[in-house]
């Protein structure tokens, strides 16, 4: 099983998974020449895409999730309860294509978990894609987490985990307003470097080895930034990044790093 973002920040999210006989999609919210581009330089055939799983209906979540379907006749997967947000957000779309679901259920030979995550929107999800014995986990846009949560990745191999903002840069930020402010830093919000480091340690103590930091925010946040920050407060708990586990940051406007899971 392969891994790779196409795209993460707060303008536009988009990872792929796949194998030799079939290829998944976590949200698409850049646009569909980039999403074409970007899976053109993997090797990836946009046909070979059996389903579209989408987290919420924000933009820089669903903005190509529309045309990739209609182009390619793509399976949207949504939790019934966002899905008419979704759709209102991707256009329209043949409603054979649109899957909606309540728990668990299997794409080919993926079987996927969804669980649900506190932010602003009509209903956010995380996801947990496991095949066979490799599992990968994506967990973005959310203000906090707790042991419930946290739980929902344990046994990846992989976890995409959201680092949005430094605390500092949003406090001090000129063209944020301060109830956008206290948005992005709520309950309902992102994660901060601070957050996510602590969620870092708990996995660490889980068996978690690989840590992909997504979801940087351009304004309120830099890729050096939150790396350094990230691992100088997992390092003061006692966890080695590199050692006890991988830490890498996936890119804004290019793929990130690509990963095997053997």
């Amino acid at each position: 099983m392969k891994v790779c973002m196409l795209a993460s920040s707060s303008k536009g999210n988009c990872t792929l998974i796949w194998d030799d006989k079939s290829a998944i999609m976590i949200d698409c919210g850049i646009s569909l020449k980039e999403t074409e581009n970007r899976m053109e330089i993997l090797g990836v055939d946009p046909h070979s895409v059996s389903a579209i799983l989408v987290t919420h209906e924000h933009s820089d979540h669903t903005k190509g999730v529309g045309m990739f379907a209609r182009k390619y006749g793509t399976k949207i997967y949504a939790h019934a309860d966002g899905v008419d947000a979704i759709l209102e957000k991707i256009g329209k779309v043949n409603t054979n294509l649109v899957v909606e679901y309540f728990s668990d259920f299997a794409i080919d030979n993926y079987h996927i978990h969804a669980f649900k995550l506190p932010h602003d929107s009509i209903c956010c999800v995380g996801y947990t894609i496991k095949e066979n014995d490799k599992q990968i986990s994506i967990m973005t846009d959310l203000g906090y987490t707790n042991d419930d949560i946290i739980k929902n990745v344990f046994g990846s191999r992989l976890v995409i985990l959201e680092a949005n903002y430094d605390e500092k840069m949003l406090r001090e930020s000129t063209k944020y307003s301060f109830a956008l402010k206290n948005r992005i830093g709520g309950r309902f919000g992102h994660l901060s470097n601070k957050d996510s480091a602590d969620v870092i340690c708990k996995l660490a103590c889980a068996g978690v080895k690989q840590i992909l930091l997504a979801h940087l925010s351009e304004e309120n946040n830099t890729p050096d930034l939150c790396y350094k920050s990230v691992c100088d407060r997992v390092a003061s708990q006692g966890v080695t990044p590199g050692v006890n586990i991988m830490i890498d940051i996936a890119k804004a406007h290019d793929i990130s790093t690509l990963f095997t899971l053997k």
